[in-house]
């Protein structure tokens, strides 16, 4: 759990069948005058990197990765390799239209790094959706 901004006061509220989630001062004041809750407890990814860790595994085209079934994974265990994004690529319409449809993952020492596919991952998460497909390429010994 976070610890609460330096000079905020927090309390516990807890929904049914959830656990207990602590809201800063500046939440519970936001609720009071009916406005949205912005700050949640949740975090979209694992982590956020600006570059490839893992070496070049020489797939560049979508067709170099059909060989790749895709399969569920979870967003909070994603380490992006993009630490920025033109939201107008995230907003097209035509996001999905062109390229593979599903998001592109690197599965390297027991990480898995998120190499194409970052807007959709964003849309699955504004959507409220923890889970996005991709198709997951091992690298090495994970």
């Amino acid at each position: 759990m976070r610890a609460p901004p330096a000079g905020g006061h927090t309390t516990a509220t807890e929904a049914p069948g959830r656990h207990a989630r602590r809201h800063t001062r500046s939440e519970q004041q936001s609720a009071q005058v009916g406005g949205p809750l912005w700050h949640t407890a949740s975090v979209i990814f694992k982590a956020v990197n600006d570059g490839r860790p893992y070496p070049d595994h020489g797939r560049r085209s979508v067709g170099d990765w059909v060989d790749v079934p895709p399969r569920l994974v979870r967003l909070d265990e994603l380490i992006t390799t993009k630490s920025t994004l033109d939201l107008r690529v995230v907003l097209a319409d035509d996001s999905t239209f062109y390229g593979d449809l599903f998001a592109h993952v690197v599965s390297w020492k027991g990480e898995l790094y998120l190499e194409d596919g970052l807007h959709r991952a964003l849309r699955a998460a504004l959507a409220q959706r923890g889970y996005l497909h991709a198709r997951i390429l091992t690298l090495g010994a994970s």
